[in-house]
């Protein structure tokens, strides 16, 4: 089973923007919400580079730049990635010991929100390089 999945999410917005909800079934994946925090990448930036050991996290990536998701699926394994662009947000569930990253590869920001089953806890968030 993949430790890394992204599902693109449907957008219920309307000509005052865009609207995307985070399915239930995402959030039963997590077990608990112990954490939730919203981050901007901006152009050509990276953030994480990490994995945790504990917790699981959803990751909600709404975008209009082009941008790249990158991680492996565990210690010795190669890192993988994948690309984005236009308009559209993407959901992407990530299990424990799967390093991960995200690169604005475009020239607007990215901004995103993470949402973690444990509380945040730097002692086990641990950096394993896959970008």
């Amino acid at each position: 089973m993949a430790k890394v999945s992204f599902r693109d999410l449907e957008n219920h917005g309307d000509q005052r923007g865009f609207s995307f909800n985070v399915p239930s079934d995402a959030l039963a994946f997590l077990g608990a919400v112990g954490d939730v925090h919203v981050a901007a990448i901006r152009p050509q930036a990276v953030r994480g580079n990490h994995y945790h050991e504990v917790r699981r996290e959803v990751i909600l990536a709404t975008h209009e730049t082009e941008w790249s998701f990158h991680w492996d699926e565990g210690e010795g394994c190669p890192p993988q990635h994948r690309r984005f662009s236009g308009i559209g947000s993407i959901l992407v569930l990530i299990e424990p010991g799967a390093s991960h990253a995200m690169r604005n590869d475009g020239s607007g920001n990215l901004v995103f929100a993470a949402i973690s089953s444990e509380a945040y806890n730097p002692r086990e968030t641990v950096a394993r390089k896959v970008v």
